[in-house]
């Protein structure tokens, strides 16, 4: 048994984590504002994690074998954690993205098409860190998602009061209306009504992940493994938007309708014109097995087509 804080884990995979860390015997407390409370057997700690006083009157004396942050996003969201839980826990894991490889986010090395890129392609360590940034500006960090999650990981790698380790998940899918972002819904709804879907040419492939394997990973390199530094979270077997909505299509019954969007035009999500897919070569070294994105994928569209299809209440 160890004891593990969660700070987010209200909804989605997150809430999923706190209910299997808590199944396989450990104990778990639950950090957020209160909007949302835990499952049973799990303890509440209302605080808001950017404020540091609110956070440490919650925390109180209690300490952690690993803290699992969900909703860390910018420098000065981990700068104050590490502040807090420097000498309270012994392991720190942050979730982290995919995102932090995109090329058109940052000045990034090159990697050949088709490569997929391994951890040590954005080395926190090594990472410029910029605190004084309009961070707190929501408009702000929604456009530099990417940047904010980069500097976040270079901040706690630096930190030294704890061993860090960030989980950089790929694009998550799966659990139906569950899935709050709306992506995945986006290719059921517009195939099962006949629209169009918009993607880029060239169309380069990316990488997924099921909200279940996430969850299960997240437990595993919080409770299971002393690897510190970032890893790649993704299941095995790149798509790219035009086979992802072929996989829909088929179950939907319905011809898909695509067209191409002029260079710098948005399109649809998951249709990528740079290549940023990542490899898993890391996590599997260390013991963890990922499915592969077939085995999943067709239960996760199943899913989402039964949402879309549900009436509104």
């Amino acid at each position: 048994m160890q004891r593990v804080c969660v700070i987010g884990g209200s909804r989605y995979f997150g809430k999923l984590l706190v209910e299997r860390l808590r199944d396989a015997g450990h104990q778990v407390s639950v950090v957020n504002r209160g909007s949302a409370g835990p499952p049973a057997g799990v303890a509440h700690l209302v605080a808001d994690r950017d404020d540091e006083a609110s956070l440490r009157a919650a925390l109180g004396s209690r300490t952690f074998d690993a803290v699992v942050d969900q909703v860390c996003y910018t420098p000065v969201q981990a700068a104050l954690a590490a502040r807090v839980f420097a000498g309270r826990t012994r392991r720190y894991v942050m979730t982290s993205t995919i995102e932090v490889y995109d090329p058109a986010t940052a000045a990034l090395p090159a990697v050949p098409e088709g490569t997929p890129v391994p951890e040590e392609h954005v080395d926190p360590a090594a990472w410029r860190v910029a605190p004084d940034l309009p961070w707190h500006d929501p408009a702000y960090l929604a456009a530099h998602y990417a940047e904010g999650k980069r500097q976040a990981e270079a901040v706690l790698t630096r930190a030294g009061g704890f061993a860090f380790a960030a989980v950089r998940g790929a694009h998550v899918l799966g659990g139906g209306a569950r899935e709050f972002t709306g992506r995945l819904a986006h290719y059921t709804e517009r195939v099962r009504r006949g629209e169009e879907i918009t993607v880029h040419a060239p169309l380069l492939p990316t990488v997924f992940l099921h909200y279940r394997e996430l969850a299960d990973l997240l437990g595993w390199a919080a409770t299971a493994t002393g690897f510190t530094g970032p890893v790649n979270a993704c299941s095995d077997g790149p798509l790219d938007a035009r086979q992802l909505t072929a996989l829909v299509a088929a179950q939907a019954g319905r011809e898909p309708v695509h067209r191409v969007v002029a260079a710098g035009e948005a399109a649809s999500p998951f249709s990528c014109d740079r290549h940023y897919a990542m490899s898993n070569a890391r996590a599997k070294a260390l013991g963890f097995a990922f499915s592969r994105t077939t085995d999943w994928l067709p239960g996760a569209i199943a899913e989402a087509l039964t949402a879309s299809a549900a009436p509104t209440p």
